[in-house]
């Protein structure tokens, strides 16, 4: 999915239902930054495995016909490369 239309087009379906599952599920995400607030957690985001735990455990809240469009390979991948806007709520207080 490197043609930028493409990504226009997962940049479109996937942020709105991702800022709802943070928003929701903050407090179970917030420990899979390590528990870290601030400058911690924003360094904590830049470990690919920690990003992969948040995004494996975001993918099955997605709704159905997100998850039969954009299979989870996809999904993980897309939150690795905009792990910075798509879980910057996590990174600062509640």
């Amino acid at each position: 999915m490197s043609d930028p239309i493409d990504q226009a087009a997962l940049n479109a379906r996937l942020m709105t239902p991702i800022a709802a599952i943070v928003d929701k599920q903050r407090s179970t995400l917030a420990p899979m930054l390590h528990g870290r607030t601030g400058q911690a957690a924003r360094a904590a985001l830049r470990d690919d495995e920690c990003v992969r735990r948040i995004a494996t455990f975001c993918y099955p809240l997605l709704p159905g016909l997100v998850r039969l469009a954009v299979k989870e390979p996809t999904f993980v991948s897309f939150i690795l490369n905009n792990r910075e806007k798509v879980l910057a709520p996590l990174t600062g207080p509640a």
